[in-house]
């Protein structure tokens, strides 16, 4: 196991709660309500889609410049209050650490929005950072854990990827990573390299190490 990568809003971090309350009062602004069954649509999914989104379901004229700087406002307020850790994963975290396995952060999110998590969570605690930002596609196409991989100078081959989303999973998937899945607001089905488990305490080096091909 040469790498492992965390994805953040609802595997790392309890983010997906906030992100719920700052699209309704986005949606709210634009003269429209929005539920979470809306907010499925968006799981794991970049913020240009998000706003895209929000604009069609509400139908309003607003500039999605516009609307982008009051999701990020939103986001970046909250976050920076501090952030819930999800279950297991800062175990899981520094465990790998004490390994000497190399972490990184791979996110859809902005780099503002991964950096007011990182805030009150830690920038030192992964070796590398791979937002929105840094991609000029995201989840699910598997350039973000590509990109982490090549940074990092190892084959996504011999890399476990934890996520939470359909589109995360596909991702790692495309990439040729072995994935842990704890599903959040969508269901995740097992598949060969693929481990899901209800919450991260379920999970440990060793099971990490089992995924990959030997």
């Amino acid at each position: 196991m040469r790498a492992v990568f965390f994805d953040m809003d609802g595997l790392l971090v309890d983010s997906e709660r906030v992100w719920l309350r700052v699209e309704t009062e986005v949606m709210a602004r634009l003269g429209a309500e929005w539920t979470p069954e809306h907010q499925v649509h968006l799981v794991g999914g970049s913020m240009e889609r998000t706003v895209d989104y929000m604009l069609s379901v509400s139908g309003a004229a607003v500039p999605p410049a516009t609307v982008r700087e009051w999701m990020v406002t939103g986001m970046v307020t909250r976050l920076s209050a501090g952030v819930h850790v999800m279950p297991g994963a800062s175990e899981l975290l520094d465990a790998l650490r004490a390994e000497g396995v190399p972490v990184g952060l791979v996110t859809s999110s902005l780099q503002e929005i991964a950096d007011a998590v990182l805030k009150s969570f830690g920038r030192h605690r992964f070796d590398l950072v791979v937002t929105a930002d840094d991609v000029t596609r995201t989840k699910p196409d598997p350039e973000p854990y590509l990109t982490a991989a090549r940074l990092l100078g190892v084959p996504p081959v011999r890399c476990v990827v934890l996520e939470d989303s359909p589109n995360g999973v596909a991702a790692a998937t495309a990439a040729g990573c072995a994935v842990v899945a704890v599903p959040s607001l969508l269901p995740i089905e097992p598949a060969p390299g693929r481990l899901v488990v209800s919450s991260l305490t379920e999970v440990g080096v060793a099971d990490l190490r089992d995924l990959l091909p030997s």
